[in-house]
């Protein structure tokens, strides 16, 4: 099991790189982070968040692990919805965040194979959300000025654990 990288850790403000190896390395990375993943009751789990600077992450909104490697975003909605987020990066906090209701991707397995698909509703948002973390991208990029002020306190002390 990896730990979790929390807000204030560099790993998670860098863009990550595309994986190039899909071989016994990757499977294990992947394994560990499911692993990860389940045992925090997360939804998501992006690579920058267990310290791996690389284009991967792993999510279950229901029907068992989908992993995700080297993901791009084809197209997007045009109509948004708002939602509760929460990010194990950031625990303890939840924001309303607005996404596309439906997304068209391509991402490849751990054997390198390529699959597209329109995902839309949750599975959606999951897949921006951890999209998000390989662009370097984190929840409170999508908060307010004014609700970042309000969760001034909690993010410092989040980052003080970080820096632990």
């Amino acid at each position: 099991m990896y730990r979790i990288r929390l807000f204030g850790d560099p790993v998670l403000r860098k863009k990550s790189s595309p994986v190039t190896s899909f071989g016994d390395e990757l499977k294990k990375i992947v394994e560990r982070m499911i692993e990860t993943m389940y045992h925090y009751d997360g939804v998501g789990l992006a690579a920058p968040q267990v310290g791996i600077s690389k284009r991967i992450f792993v999510m279950d909104v229901g029907n068992g692990p989908v992993v995700v490697v080297n993901p791009e975003i084809l197209e997007m909605s045009e109509e948004k919805e708002v939602m509760e987020e929460g990010c194990l990066s950031f625990p303890e906090v939840f924001e309303n965040v607005e996404r596309s209701k439906w997304i068209k991707v391509r991402y490849q397995t751990t054997s390198g194979e390529t699959v597209e698909e329109v995902m839309e509703g949750y599975a959606a948002r999951v897949f921006q959300h951890e999209y998000d973390h390989l662009e370097g991208i984190l929840l409170i990029d999508r908060m307010s000025p004014a609700r970042r002020m309000l969760l001034r306190k909690k993010l410092m002390d989040i980052a003080k654990v970080s820096r632990r």
